[in-house]
């Protein structure tokens, strides 16, 4: 019989708001990291265990987050979070 011992998800994320949305630079990138921050929370509220490995700010007011993340809360994490 097989079961999983430890795993975890990788994720690249990006957050952008729609092409031609009439917003500057700066309006995109504070809603993009609003949207973040809401990302982040709702895993806090759901008590996902994750890392935030790389959080980027592209010159296009878009932002990207490499997380790894909890992929179940049966499967163990703690050497993938070392």
């Amino acid at each position: 019989m097989k079961r999983v011992k430890a795993a975890c998800i990788l994720q690249t994320l990006v957050f952008a708001q729609k092409e031609d949305c009439g917003l500057t630079r700066e309006q995109q990138l504070r809603l993009n990291r609003d949207e973040v921050s809401r990302y982040k929370a709702a895993m806090d509220r759901s008590r996902t265990r994750y890392q935030i490995t790389e959080e980027t700010e592209q010159s296009d007011g878009s932002v990207i987050v490499r997380v790894r993340k909890q992929y179940s809360d049966r499967a163990d994490v703690s050497e993938y979070f070392n």
